[in-house]
């Protein structure tokens, strides 16, 4: 079902790169030079309320877009993510994923995803997670 309010329910055909099935590719028009999403053309709020064809078709898509990347921009590295919820950084309330090629003169070169999380300043006070077995 689609949203009206929701600007990748009504993307415009100029703006597709690749489609394949449900779903498509577009270019984010934000650094790093050749970052692409892969959207779902259907209104899902997070990858796991995507279909099983939704799936196949964003795993498809990413490594299209991987290869076009690669052929018109030569990244040194990749990041593939999804944010989810406004806490996970999601701007957009539309399951959309990022393919972010990186390039090693980059500031922030060899910090994958998971480098922001672990910085000090980012702690949550409190007491560790407990873990329990079944």
């Amino acid at each position: 079902m689609a949203d009206a309010s929701c600007p990748f329910c009504a993307l415009a055909g100029h703006d597709v790169l690749a489609e394949v099935g449900p779903c498509v590719a577009i270019w984010t028009n934000e650094s790093p030079s050749g970052s692409v999403m892969v959207i779902p053309r259907a209104h899902r709020q997070a990858p796991w309320d995507l279909t099983s064809e939704e799936w196949a078709a964003t795993g498809e898509l990413l490594r299209t877009m991987m290869r076009r990347v690669h052929a018109s921009h030569q990244p040194d590295g990749w990041n593939v993510g999804w944010n989810v919820g406004v806490v996970g950084g999601q701007s957009v309330d539309h399951a959309h994923c990022h393919l972010v090629p990186r390039y090693r003169d980059e500031r922030y070169a060899g910090r994958g995803l998971r480098w922001w999380f672990k910085q000090p300043e980012n702690e949550v006070p409190g007491p560790p997670p407990s873990s329990s077995r079944p």
